[in-house]
């Protein structure tokens, strides 16, 4: 059986030039997690698109979360009992920081319990959303291997990459390593 992977976008979306939406584009299997609201998320909505969209997907899931999506992916994963093979969390957004966008709401204190699959955090050594220490803090919280990709910014759009061949190497590791499960 084929492992779908569904991209979890961050606040504000993932425009048409972020490696997200080009990974979509190039992939069939590729589909997006859609919220209602990108612009003023509610953790709890963006909890309850995942968890729809994972139950429409069947286990056989692999996720490519990007920057506040990845705090909603460890609120829902603590709460579901759906099951994914695992998750590419990219650029963690650290909410706890001083400086995070009041028009985001629910998404602290972010959870610390380790994830029920198999994952990697992917930070940079210049995000501004996140220390690279603190990336790591969430990895190792988690139970994810951690990845320093460097300096690449948010790992974005902005960060001119593309459609991210480096994600995309981590992303066929993870789904290789999880075939032969």
């Amino acid at each position: 059986m084929d492992i779908q992977v569904l991209t979890a976008p961050g606040l504000g979306g993932s425009g048409p030039l972020h490696w997200q939406s080009l990974w979509e584009e190039a992939e069939p299997g590729f589909v997006r997690i859609n919220q209602d609201n990108w612009q003023a998320p509610v953790c709890s909505q963006w909890v309850n698109s995942i968890e729809q969209a994972v139950a429409l997907a069947g286990p056989q899931v692999v996720i490519a979360a990007h920057s506040l999506a990845c705090i909603a992916l460890a609120y829902w994963a603590q709460q579901t009992k759906l099951i994914i093979r695992g998750a590419l969390l990219v650029a963690p957004a650290d909410t706890e920081r001083p400086a995070f966008p009041p028009e985001a709401t629910g998404f602290q204190p972010i959870p610390l319990q380790q994830l029920p699959f198999n994952s990697i955090v992917v930070s940079s050594t210049n995000d501004e959303y996140i220390t690279l220490e603190r990336a790591a803090f969430l990895a190792q919280c988690w139970g994810s291997r951690f990845v320093n990709t460097g300096p690449q910014g948010h790992i974005n759009a902005a960060s001119n990459l593309g459609d991210w061949p480096k994600g995309k190497k981590l992303l066929k590791e993870l789904l290789q390593n999880w075939q032969t499960l």
